[in-house]
C-alpha cells in the first residue's frame, strides 16, 4: 500500500561536460568555455556567474573536499521543466585537468588515465565531494554554500562536447579539432547521448563555426548548440536538448542559431533595463545611496528581474550613472539661476553707464569688489570651482559664486548688461523726447484718448523709436500731469472764483437756479473747458468743493496737509513751547540778577572805545548803578568782523544786551545792518529764538569837535532807528564833553538792559496782580489762505519774534496772546489765525474786534478768497490787509503782483482800512510794529464795536463753527495797569508798510505824509489814510429808520459821488434789475446830516407789510423824492435779522453795513457774476422782471442779492447799491410811458433764425435748400439714406446713439467724401456709427431753414397746450399735413428712424425722450437769442418726443401708441414763462451726507403723451 501510494521521484539526469583540457602548451593560455557553460547553467543569475575560472591549483586546493584530488568537478544539480510538464533533475560534472601551480604538470590523481579515456568515463565516484562555486571558494569551503555529490557517485547520462569557436588563446583551432574528434571517438563507444556545445560566440570566427558544423555533420545524430555563457544565449538550450536525447520520451530538441537567440536574449536584457532605469528615475535627490536605494527596491519584480540578468553592479553603475545626472542637472539649475541672477547683481553694482562702458570684463570685476553691497550679491568661495564644493547644496544662499565670473557665459551677460544700459538709456531718452513732443502738441485736451492724438505723433522720431507700450506709457503719464494740472488750475478756478460760493449760508443747499449761476460763470473760464472731456470729474470736483464751502473742516480741507489751520497748530504748538522754555530758562532768577554780559557792537574800533570807557569807571570789573554793585562781563566785537555771529551767543556767554555805538552816518547804517543780520540769522536757525529779541541800545559818541554839523543829523537818524528797531536811544548829553563817552550814558544804557531783562522776566512769571491770562482786551483774527505760496512763519514772525508773545489759554490752538503797549497802557491782544474757511464761522458768531486779512499777491485765488470773505464783513470792525510775496522787486518786475497789490491797496483806500506788505526775503518786517498802527485803530473802535455786538440779543445760541474766542463776560473795554518801561513805548513805523521804494496808488500832493529814511529820501508813512474812523456805528443791530437829527454832523465822511455814479450806471445797464426808486446823491456842498429821512408814517410796521412809504432826503433843488419800499416778507420771526421794534436812543448813529457795499472793487465784482449769469440766462427773472406787476419795485435779495440787502430799511447813503444818479433815473422816468404803451398790445412776430456756418469748405450739396436735393423719383436726400441705412445696419444698438458726440474730423470727412462722390460707400470709409449721426445732423442744422417750418412753431405750441389726448394728437396730425411735401416726406422718413431708434432703448439707452432732446434743436432750429423760445424749450422738445411716439399714427394711419409709465395729463401753466425749470439732484461729497434736491416738475408737464 505503502509503495502505491508515494509521488514517483523525478527522473535524474548526470551530464558530463567535456572539451580540450590540459597544460597550457595543450588548450593555451584559456580554456574553452567549460566552466563558464557550467556556471551558467547551474548558477544563471548575473550576481552568481564567474567570468574567471581557473585550472592550475595548489596542492591543497587539489586536495580539499571541492576538488577532492579528482579531475572533475560537481557543479551541482538544477530542476528543470520540459515542455510537457514534466520536471526531471540534472547533475552537471565538468572533466577537467587540474594543473599544479609549481611544476605546471597535471595534478596526480586517483585515476591516472588520460584525459580522453578520463572523460569518457560514465561511472564518476568521490566521497563526500563538494559543489564547486567558484575558485574563490577553494581553501575557503566554509564560506560558501556546501552541498555535497549525491551519494559520492554518479552515473553519466550523456555528454556535451565544448567547442571554442572564438579566436584561439596560443591554440590552433585544428589541433582543437583533433582533440575533439578523439575524444569525440571515446566518447561514442559508451553509447550515450552527446552534444556539441560551440562555446563564445560571441566572439565567434565563421570558419571555425562552419568546421564545427561540418565535423557534426558528418556524424550521426550530432547536434551543435551556439552558445555564450557570458550573454548567457542557449545555454539552457544545449542542456535541455542532451536531455530530451536521453529521454526519448521528450520530442525532438529545437535547436536556435546564436543570432537569432542572442537578440531575444537581447531584448530580454533591454526591457529589463529600461524598467530598471525607469525605477531608479524615481529617485530625484542626488544624495541618495546605493543601499538605501536597493533595500527599498529588492522585492521590485523589475528589480529583480534586471538583478538577475544584468547584476548588481551594472545595477549599481546604472544608479550611479542616474545620480551623477541629477547632481549635474542641479549643479546646472544652480548655474543657469546665477546666470539669471547676475543681470540683477550688475544693475546693483554697475548701474552707470558713464562708469563702465569702456570697461573690459575684467576691469568691471576689480570695481565690483570694492562695492559697498558685493559681499550681500556675491560669495567668494575657499574651495574652487563652485560646483565641487559644498555650495552647490546651499539652497538658501542666492549669493553668485564669484569664481563662476570667469565664465564665458558670465562675460556675455555683461556685455549685455552694458548694452541694455545704452539701449535703456537711448529709450529714456527718446520717451523724454517723445514726452517733449506730446508737451508742444497744443489740442492734447485731458482726457483725450491716445487714438485721437497718433495720427499727429506718427512720423515723429522718438515715436518710431519705442515701443507700443512705451508710447502709449509715456501718454498716460502725460494724461495724468495735464488732467492733475488742469484738475489743479480748476480748483484754483473755483477760490478765485469766491464770490460765487460764499454768498451763501454755511448750512445752506445751493438750488437749481444757483448750481445754474455757477456753471453759467465757470463755462466761460478755459480751465473750465479744459476738463470737457473729463465732464464727471469736473463735476465731482465741483461737487467737492461747495461741500467743502457749506461744511467746512480742517479735515475735508481741499489743500489736505497744507490747511492753514493745520500748519498753525503745528507752528504755534512748537515755538510757544520752546518760546516759553527758553525765555524761562534765560531769565530765571533776573530779579536777582548781580552780573550783566554786555555785548558791544561798534566799526572802527568804536566799540573797544566803549568797553574801555566803561571799566575805566568800573573796579575790578565792578560797576556801581543806583545802589548796587554789578559785575560786568564786556564783550566788544568790531562789526566788520567775519565771526560777529559765533561770537554773540556761545554757551559760555549769553548777553543780556548789546551797546550800539556809532558816530557817523556810514557806521549808524552799518550797524542797521547787522542787526537785522543777527535778528534774520536767529529767527532761521531757530537755534535760541530769543536772541532775536535781544535788547538793543544805541549810543551816539561825542564828536571830537563840538561844533561838528552832523551831530543834529546823526541823532535824528539814530532816533529814527532806534524806533524802527523798538529800542532805547542814548544820547549826547548837552554840554561839551572830551570823551567820546561819559558817565550818564553808560548808565542810561544800563539801566535800559536792566528794564529789558526785568520785563522779559514779568512776561514769563507776572506777578500776582496782573489779570488773568484768558482775558484779553482785544480780539484779533488773522485770516490767511490753505495752500498760499508762503510759510505760515512769515505772517506769524511779527508776534512769534516779539519778546512780548506767549501761549494762548489751554485749548486754542490756534491763539496767541501779545502785550503790547498801546496808548499810554499795557494791553493784552489775543491773535487767533485761521484760515479762510474756518473763520466764516467766527465772521457770523463770534465777537471780533478786527480782522487781518493776509494775501498771497502771487496768486489770484487768494485774493479772490479775500474779496468774498471781507465783503460779508461789517463795515464797523476794522480790517488790516496783507499782501505778501518774496521782496520789493516782485511789484515792479511781475504785473501780476502788481496788479494784485495795487487791488488790495485800492480795496483798502475804499474801505478807509489798512494795509501792509510782508516780504520773505527781507527781515524788517517780522516784527510786531507793522500792526502798531492797526491795534491802536482797534482799540479806539473797540467800545462801538462790543456794544453793537451785545446789543444783538437775537443772536443764534448754536454755532456751525468751533469756538475760537472764550465768551467775554465783559460789554466794554477792561483796561489794567501794566508795568510800564522805557523802550516799550512804541511809536509809528518809519517805513511803507509795503516798501520803502514801493508806492502805490501815492498821492503827490500830500507831502506831510513823508518823512526821512536813514539817508534822508522821502518815503511814504503809510498808504492809506490814518485818521479815517467814522461816526460810532453798530457790528450786528440795524436801528430803524429815524428821524432828522436837529443837531447837525460835522465829521461824517461823505461818499465819493463818482463812486456812486459809476456804481449806478452799473446798475442801469440791466433794465430788469433797475428799481424806480430815485435816490439823490447829496452834493459836494450839503451837509450830511441834512440827508435824513422823515418818514411819513413814524408807527414801525412788521417786516410782513409788503409797502413802506418813507421820505426820502432832499436832492439838490430841495425837492422831497418819494419812494416805495418793497420789505422782504420773513416768516421767521421778527428778531431773526436783529431788526428790534426799539427805537434807537443814539440818533447820530450810522446804520451798518457790510464792506462790499463800501467798496467799489468788492461790489462790481460780486455785480460782475450776477448780470452774466441773469442778463441772458435767467429766463425766468427776465420775464418775471419785464412783465410783472410793480415794475418800479426793488425786488430784494432773494432775486438779486447783490445789488442790494436782505433788509430794506439798510436803503441809505450806507448803501450805494440802491444810490442812482440823478439825471440817469429822470431819463429813465421819461421812457417809461413808451415803453407802457408798446406793452399794451405786443405783436408776435416771427423771425428766421440763421445758424453760423458749421462748415469751412464750399458745398454744392450741404447747405442747399431741401427741394434742391430731391427729386420726384428719390423724395429722400441721398446723404440721408445713406446716413440712415448706415446706422440701421451697423448701430442701431450703439449706446448713445445721437447723444455721445462722434469725431469732428470723421464728420466733416464724411461730407467732404460724398461732395466729391455721391456713390461713395460709408463702410469702406471705416468711421464710427457716432460719426455717422453727427454728420447726419450736421446735414439738418446746415439747411436754410429748419425741418419744421417757423411758421407752423405756434400751432404746434397752442395744439400741444389741448388737455385731450386723443383731440391733441389729432390736431398735431392735421398740423403735419400743412408741412411742404419735400419737408413732410424727409421728416417722416427721419421720424420713423428716430423711432426704430427709441424701439432699442434696452440696449442704446435712447428713449424717444432723450432723442427729442437731441433732436429737437436741429429739426425746429430755435431761436435762443428771443425769449420767448427760451421760455418754451420744454414743449419744442415735447413736441418732437410725441411725433416719435406716436410716429405710426401720424404718418402709417396707425393706432394711438399708450406710452410707458403713463403720467395723468396736467392743464398746462397759464403764463409758460414762470415755468420752473427741474432742480438737479446736488450729491455732496463725503463725508456730508447726500441731499437730493427733488425734481418740481412732473414727468409729462405739459400731458403730450
Amino acid at each position: 500500500m505503502m509503495a502505491k501510494n508515494k509521488e514517483p521521484r523525478p527522473p535524474s539526469y548526470a551530464v558530463s561536460v567535456v572539451g580540450l583540457s590540459g597544460t597550457e602548451k595543450d588548450k593555451g593560455n584559456c580554456g574553452v568555455g567549460k566552466s563558464c557553460l557550467c556556471n551558467r547553467f547551474v548558477r544563471s543569475k548575473a550576481d552568481e556567474y564567474y567570468p574567471e575560472h581557473t585550472s592550475v591549483l595548489s596542492t591543497i586546493d587539489f586536495g580539499g573536499r571541492v576538488v577532492n584530488n579528482d579531475h572533475f568537478l560537481y557543479w551541482g544539480d538544477v530542476a528543470q521543466s520540459g515542455e510537457d510538464g514534466i520536471e526531471c533533475r540534472i547533475h552537471v560534472i565538468e572533466q577537467t585537468e587540474f594543473i599544479d601551480d609549481q611544476t605546471f604538470l597535471p595534478h596526480r590523481s586517483t585515476n591516472l588515465q588520460p584525459y580522453i579515456k578520463r572523460a569518457a568515463a560514465s561511472k564518476l565516484q568521490s566521497a563526500e565531494k563538494l559543489m564547486y562555486i567558484c575558485t574563490d571558494q577553494l581553501g575557503l569551503e566554509q564560506d560558501f554554500e556546501q552541498k555535497q555529490m549525491p551519494e559520492g557517485k554518479l552515473n553519466i547520462d550523456g555528454f556535451l562536447l565544448c567547442i571554442d569557436v572564438s579566436q584561439g588563446c596560443n591554440r590552433k583551432f585544428d589541433d582543437q579539432l583533433k582533440f575533439v574528434n578523439n575524444l569525440y571517438i571515446q566518447l561514442s563507444k559508451s553509447k550515450k547521448p552527446i552534444i556539441i556545445a560551440a562555446t563564445k560566440c560571441d566572439e565567434c570566427v565563421d570558419h571555425y563555426l562552419r568546421e564545427v558544423q561540418a565535423f557534426a555533420s558528418n556524424k550521426k545524430n550530432l547536434v551543435v548548440v551556439e552558445t555564450s555563457a557570458r550573454f548567457n544565449v542557449n545555454v539552457e538550450t544545449c542542456f535541455t536538448a542532451l536531455v530530451q536525447m536521453m529521454d526519448k520520451t521528450r520530442g525532438k530538441p529545437k535547436i536556435i542559431p546564436y543570432l537569432d537567440a542572442y537578440k531575444t536574449q537581447r531584448q530580454l536584457v533591454v526591457t529589463a533595463t529600461d524598467k530598471f532605469e525607469k525605477l531608479v528615475q524615481t529617485v530625484r535627490d542626488y544624495h541618495a545611496t546605493w543601499k538605501t536605494v536597493s533595500n527599498k527596491l529588492k522585492n521590485h519584480p523589475d528589480y529583480e528581474e534586471y538583478i538577475n540578468l544584468e547584476g548588481t553592479k551594472k545595477a549599481k553603475n546604472t544608479f550611479s550613472k542616474h545620480i551623477e545626472q541629477l547632481k549635474q542637472e542641479h549643479i546646472r539649475k544652480r548655474k543657469e539661476e546665477y546666470i539669471n541672477a547676475l543681470p540683477r547683481a550688475l544693475n546693483t553694482l554697475l548701474s552707470n553707464l558713464d562708469e563702465i562702458e569702456l570697461l573690459s570684463w575684467s576691469e568691471a570685476l576689480k570695481v565690483m569688489e570694492k562695492r559697498p553691497d558685493f559681499q550681500s550679491c556675491f560669495v567668494v568661495l575657499e574651495k574652487t570651482p563652485w560646483d565641487e564644493t559644498d555650495h552647490i547644496d546651499k539652497v538658501n544662499d542666492r549669493r553668485i559664486p564669484f569664481d563662476l565670473l570667469n565664465t564665458l557665459e558670465a562675460e556675455k551677460v555683461y556685455q549685455n548688461h552694458v548694452q541694455h544700459l545704452i539701449s535703456e538709456k537711448r529709450r529714456v531718452e527718446m520717451k523724454e523726447k517723445f514726452k517733449k513732443t506730446l508737451e508742444k502738441i497744443q489740442f492734447i485736451s485731458p482726457g483725450q484718448p491716445w487714438e485721437e492724438v497718433i495720427c499727429f505723433v506718427v512720423e515723429d522720431e522718438a515715436f518710431k523709436y519705442i515701443t507700443d507700450g512705451d508710447s502709449k506709457e509715456v501718454y498716460a503719464r502725460h494724461q495724468r500731469e495735464i488732467v492733475e494740472k488742469a484738475k489743479e488750475e480748476f480748483q484754483e478756478m473755483l477760490f478765485e472764483h469766491s464770490e460765487l460760493f460764499y454768498d451763501l449760508d454755511l448750512n445752506a443747499t445751493p438750488s437749481t437756479d444757483k448750481m445754474s449761476e455757477i456753471h453759467a460763470v465757470l463755462s466761460e473760464e478755459p480751465r473750465y473747458k479744459a476738463l470737457q472731456k473729463l465732464a464727471p470729474d469736473r463735476e465731482s470736483l465741483l461737487l467737492k468743493h461747495i461741500g467743502f464751502v457749506y461744511h467746512p473742516t480742517k479735515e475735508t480741507c481741499l489743500s489736505g496737509q497744507n490747511c492753514m489751520d493745520i500748519k498753525v497748530e503745528e507752528l504755534l504748538a512748537n515755538s510757544l513751547l520752546q518760546q516759553d522754555h527758553g525765555r524761562s530758562n534765560l531769565y530765571h532768577d533776573s530779579a536777582n540778577i548781580d552780573k550783566i554780559n554786555l555785548f558791544i557792537l561798534g566799526k572802527d574800533g568804536l566799540a573797544q572805545e566803549l568797553a574801555n570807557e566803561i571799566r575805566t569807571q568800573s573796579t575790578d570789573d565792578e560797576y556801581a548803578l543806583d545802589g548796587k554793585i554789578y559785575e560786568l562781563d564786556l564783550r566788544p566785537v568790531d562789526a566788520k568782523s567775519p565771526y560777529l555771529l559765533t561770537q554773540l551767543w556761545t554757551s559760555a556767554f549769553k548777553p543780556h544786551g548789546c551797546f550800539c555805538v556809532f558816530n557817523s552816518i556810514e557806521s549808524l547804517t552799518f550797524i542797521g545792518e547787522c542787526i537785522a543780520k543777527i535778528r534774520a540769522e536767529a529767527s532761521q536757525i531757530r537755534r535760541d529764538r530769543y536772541m532775536a529779541n535781544l535788547s538793543f541800545t544805541l549810543i551816539l559818541a561825542n564828536q571830537r569837535d563840538s561844533v561838528s554839523k552832523n551831530l543834529p543829523i546823526l541823532r535824528h537818524q539814530g532816533q529814527q532807528l532806534a524806533n524802527k528797531l523798538q529800542c532805547p536811544f542814548v544820547d549826547v548829553p548837552a554840554g561839551t564833553y572830551p570823551r567820546k563817552f561819559n558817565e550818564a550814558q553808560i548808565k542810561q544804557a544800563l539801566r535800559g538792559v536792566l528794564e529789558a531783562v526785568k520785563h522779559n522776566f514779568d512776561v514769563v512769571s507776572p506777578v500776582p496782580t496782573i489779570k488773568d491770562l484768558s482775558e484779553a482786551d482785544l480780539r484779533i483774527v488773522m485770516c490767511a489762505m490753505c495752500g498760499d505760496p508762503f510759510s505760515v512763519d512769515l505772517i506769524l514772525s511779527p508776534f512769534l519774534d516779539s519778546h512780548s508773545c506767549s501761549a494762548a489759554q489751554a485749548g486754542q490752538n490756534n491763539s496767541l496772546m501779545l502785550d503790547k503797549i498801546i496808548g499810554e497802557k499795557r494791553r493784552r491782544i489775543q491773535i487767533t489765525i485761521l484760515s479762510y474757511h474756518s473763520s466764516i464761522g467766527v465772521r457770523k458768531d463770534e465777537l471780533v474786534h478786527g480782522y487781518i486779512l493776509v494775501y498771497s499777491a502771487k496768486r489770484k485765488a487768494s485774493m479772490g478768497m479775500l474779496r468774498a470773505f471781507l465783503s460779508e464783513v461789517q463795515d464797523t470792525i476794522p480790517v488790516q490787509l496783507v499782501a505778501v510775496t518774496d521782496s520789493q522787486a516782485d511789484f515792479f518786475e511781475n504785473e501780476a503782483i502788481k496788479e494784485l497789490m495795487t487791488e488790495g491797496e485800492h480795496i483798502a483806500t475804499e474801505i478807509t482800512a489798512k494795509f501792509t506788505a510782508l516780504y520773505s526775503l527781507s527781515q524788517y518786517h517780522r516784527q510786531t510794529e507793522v500792526f502798531t498802527l492797526f491795534f491802536s485803530d482797534v482799540l479806539e473802535k473797540k467800545s462801538m464795536i462790543e456794544s453793537s455786538y451785545m446789543s444783538d440779543s437775537t443772536r443764534e445760541s448754536t454755532h456751525t463753527s468751533e469756538d475760537v474766542f472764550p465768551r467775554s463776560p465783559r460789554g466794554g473795554s477792561l483796561d489794567y495797569n501794566y508795568p510800564d518801561s522805557e523802550d516799550d513805548a512804541e511809536g509809528p513805523p518809519p517805513y511803507s508798510p509795503i516798501g520803502d521804494d514801493v508806492r502805490l496808488l501815492p498821492a503827490p500832493s500830500d507831502r506831510s505824509k513823508y518823512r526821512l529814511d536813514l539817508e534822508g529820501n522821502e518815503y511814504p508813512v503809510h498808504s492809506t489814510p490814518i485818521n479815517c474812523h467814522d461816526h460810532e456805528r453798530n457790528h450786528k443791530v440795524p436801528p430803524p429808520i429815524k428821524p432828522k437829527p436837529l443837531v447837525p454832523r460835522t465829521n461824517v465822511k461823505k461818499l465819493d459821488p463818482n463812486l456812486l455814479k459809476t456804481i449806478e450806471a452799473g446798475i442801469g445797464k440791466n433794465p430788469r434789475k433797475q428799481p424806480s426808486r430815485v435816490p439823490a446823491a447829496p452834493p459836494e456842498d450839503t451837509e450830511q446830516s441834512d440827508n435824513y429821512a422823515e418818514p411819513i408814517d413814524t408807527i414801525y410796521k412788521h417786516k410782513g407789510f409788503a409797502d413802506d412809504i418813507y421820505a426820502v432826503p432832499e436832492d439838490s433843488q430841495n425837492r422831497i423824492i418819494k419812494v416805495r419800499n418793497s420789505i422782504v416778507i420773513n416768516t421767521q420771526g421778527e428778531e431773526e435779522n436783529g431788526f428790534s421794534d426799539r427805537v434807537s436812543k443814539s440818533h447820530g448813529e450810522r446804520r451798518p453795513s457790510k464792506y462790499k457795499y463800501k467798496s467799489k472793487t468788492l461790489f462790481s465784482k460780486a455785480k460782475s457774476y450776477y448780470r452774466r449769469t441773469h442778463s441772458d440766462a435767467s429766463d425766468d427773472e427776465a420775464f418775471t422782471t419785464s412783465k410783472g406787476k410793480r415794475k418800479g419795485r426793488h425786488r430784494g435779495s432773494e432775486e438779486d442779492p447783490l445789488l442790494s440787502p436782505v433788509e430794506t430799511w439798510k436803503g441809505g447813503i450806507d448803501n450805494p447799491a440802491i444810490t442812482s444818479d440823478q439825471e440817469l433815473d429822470e431819463k429813465k422816468m421819461k421812457k417809461k410811458p413808451h415803453k407802457v404803451k408798446e406793452d399794451k398790445k405786443p405783436k408776435k412776430k416771427t423771425k428766421t433764425f440763421n445758424p453760423p456756418i458749421r462748415r469751412n469748405w464750399e458745398s454744392n450739396y450741404f447747405g442747399m435748400p431741401l427741394q434742391d436735393l430731391v427729386t420726384p423719383e428719390k423724395p429722400i436726400p441721398l446723404f440721408v439714406e445713406k446716413c440712415v441705412q448706415f446706422i440701421e445696419d451697423t448701430g442701431l444698438c450703439t449706446e448713445g446713439l445721437y447723444r455721445v458726440s462722434g469725431n469732428k474730423t470723421d464728420q466733416d470727412n464724411i461730407q467732404k467724401q460724398f461732395d466729391q462722390d455721391h456713390n461713395i460707400s460709408l463702410e469702406s470709409m471705416g468711421v464710427t456709427v457716432n460719426a455717422v449721426a453727427g454728420a447726419l445732423k450736421a446735414f439738418f442744422a446746415d439747411l436754410p431753414d429748419p425741418l419744421v417750418p417757423y411758421s407752423l412753431h405756434q400751432e404746434l405750441l397752442e395744439t400741444s397746450k389741448i388737455m385731450d389726448k386723443t383731440e391733441r394728437l389729432h390736431e398735431l396730425k392735421e398740423i403735419v399735413k400743412k408741412f411742404h411735401p419735400v419737408n413732410y416726406d424727409v421728416f417722416r422718413y427721419i421720424i420713423t428712424h428716430l423711432n426704430r431708434v427709441s424701439q432699442q432703448y434696452k440696449t442704446n439707452y435712447m428713449t424717444a425722450d432723450n432723442l427729442s432732446i437731441c433732436f429737437w434743436p436741429t429739426l425746429m432750429r430755435p431761436d435762443f437769442e428771443n425769449r420767448e423760445f427760451l421760455s418754451t424749450t420744454k414743449i419744442h422738445q415735447s413736441v418732437i418726443e410725441t411725433f416719435i411716439q406716436q410716429c405710426q399714427f401720424f404718418f402709417y394711419n396707425g393706432e394711438i401708441v399708450e406710452a410707458p409709465n403713463p403720467v395723468a395729463c396736467q392743464p398746462p401753466p397759464s403764463n409758460p414763462v414762470q415755468m420752473v425749470e427741474p432742480m438737479v439732484p446736488l450729491q455732496l461729497p463725503p463725508p456730508l451726507q447726500p441731499q437730493l434736491i427733488q425734481s418740481q416738475l412732473p414727468a409729462d408737464p405739459l400731458g403730450i403723451i
